[in-house]
């Protein structure tokens, strides 16, 4: 008797002391948490700088080249868009001793808003580059690897990347209207003029990697 009335007390009081860790566990949480929210509300995230804003929007351009989500036609559209940006805040800081007021930094925000909802959506529609397995495309790709790698390293500047990429461009159109004039195909001669043209494309990309013209915090040109 005595036996079974042990056994019928330790088992509640058992319950209770795990009910009573559990308790505090879950008031350590929630006032880990609420904690956490305190703090957050009280320091915000600091939003990046105009120049900080610049570097991140060239480097997923940057990203779409090398993986061929961008073609050239929608690099060169976008770097053209930055190089604009670019412009203008060069001119606020001029008319204002280097400085950008509040008004000017919130423009540029908006417009950097709009190009970026616009390298997302470019990003991930249904054009693609593909260069296919054939020296021709094996050339363009090389090509804008080398672009790709520029613009993340900072050696070229948005303006010089959207005329790189529209001459990339036009030979792109020029293969593809060659192809479908010849059931896919292209002829020698017309393989020799594209390697003429992506010639002189390579030429330009070396130049501008190497010139005086850089992004900021840019590393040393070699």
């Amino acid at each position: 008797m005595s036996i079974n009335f042990s056994k019928w007390c330790v088992v509640p009081a058992a319950v209770l002391l795990l009910g009573s860790v559990a308790l505090a566990q879950d008031r350590s949480s929630s006032g880990s948490s609420t904690q956490g929210s305190s703090t957050t509300t009280s320091t915000p995230a600091k939003q990046p700088t105009v120049a900080q804003r610049k570097e991140n929007q060239q480097d997923r351009i940057a990203n779409g080249v090398k993986s061929g989500q961008l073609t050239a036609g929608e690099t060169a559209n976008l770097e053209s868009k930055e190089a604009a940006i670019n412009g203008e805040t060069r001119a606020d800081r001029a008319a204002n001793g280097g400085k950008l007021t509040p008004s000017e930094k919130q423009q540029i925000n908006k417009q950097q808003d709009q190009v970026s909802k616009q390298i997302y959506q470019d990003k991930h529609n249904a054009n693609t580059a593909h260069y296919g397995n054939n020296k021709v495309g094996q050339r363009s790709e090389n090509q804008q690897d080398r672009i790709a790698q520029g613009v993340k390293s900072g050696q070229l500047t948005p303006g010089e990347t959207a005329k790189l990429e529209k001459q990339q461009q036009h030979i792109n159109k020029q293969v593809a209207k060659d192809r479908k004039a010849n059931g896919g195909t292209l002829t020698t001669s017309e393989k020799k003029q594209i390697n003429k043209e992506q010639n002189q494309a390579s030429r330009n990309i070396y130049r501008k990697k190497h010139n005086a013209a850089t992004q900021p915090d840019a590393k040393p040109k070699q």
